[in-house]
């Protein structure tokens, strides 16, 4: 565990507001080597991307273990700290996820809000902190200070009223926080004042998703974000590219 437990710290600890840490969202072996030779210090695996290389929709379409077998084989390729999309939890019990990513040598996860084995229910807010507080229980037990990322989907589904959606989710990460979150992720594309209220209303390092190209890091970084991911788009920006390549072989 020694090692999972230095790894999960540099995770950590790579998590600075306005200075924030670019995560490459990976699928495989093969991409996870490409981002590592390019200079980034760690990964996270996002399940959309993981399952279209196998072959299932997103949403829970693949197992846990069908996942945690493409988690091994990055790990096992790669020195860096890796952090992995869990979905909603596989309706996995807390110690499940945790013994699964730290035997598939993960750091860190994201967990979202979305129950998607339950007709895509909303989980309410303090059910998903307590998810989280589970996640956070589970991991601290084993020694490793798993990077917990806890993530909703109000704005991704556009749940409710607009007017008030910032201050639901503030509430609602704000519990997570406090339920153990090391990091909390308003999944979405914001305007800049809701990314600013957002970075600076939340008790912790805020996840923001990327599109590879643009923006740049430094937009980012003006807004107060400690941590940027790619979701599905790095995958998508380079199918765009291998069409456009084989185009001519046609």
């Amino acid at each position: 565990m020694t090692s999972l437990e230095t790894r999960a710290k540099s995770l950590l600890a790579l998590h600075r507001p306005g200075d924030p840490v670019v995560l490459p969202t990976v699928w495989d072996a093969w991409s996870a080597n490409v981002a590592v030779s390019a200079g980034f210090s760690g990964l996270t695996m996002g399940s959309h991307p993981v399952a279209d290389s196998i072959g299932r929709p997103d949403g829970e379409g693949m197992s846990f273990d069908e996942l945690l077998a493409r988690v091994a084989q990055v790990t096992a390729s790669v020195e860096v700290p890796v952090s992995v999309d869990i979905e909603s939890g596989y309706g996995l019990e807390p110690l499940q996820l945790i013994d699964g990513l730290l035997g598939a040598g993960a750091v860190g996860l994201n967990i979202e809000d979305t129950v998607h084995s339950e007709g895509k229910r909303l989980r309410e807010a303090q059910e998903h902190a307590d998810l989280v507080r589970g996640l956070r229980e589970a991991a601290d037990a084993t020694g490793v200070h798993v990077v917990v990322n806890a993530r909703t989907d109000l704005f991704l589904r556009q749940d409710g009223e607009e007017p008030d959606r910032v201050d639901r989710a503030v509430a609602r990460l704000s519990l997570a926080a406090e339920a153990g979150a090391d990091v909390l992720y308003p999944v979405g594309r914001h305007s800049d004042e809701t990314l600013r209220r957002l970075t600076t209303e939340l008790p912790r390092p805020v996840n923001a998703i990327g599109q590879p190209g643009t923006p740049a890091k430094s937009y980012f970084a003006e807004l107060g974000v400690a941590r940027i991911s790619f979701g599905p788009f790095l995958q998508a920006a380079l199918a765009t590219e291998a069409t456009r390549l084989l185009e001519t072989w046609k």
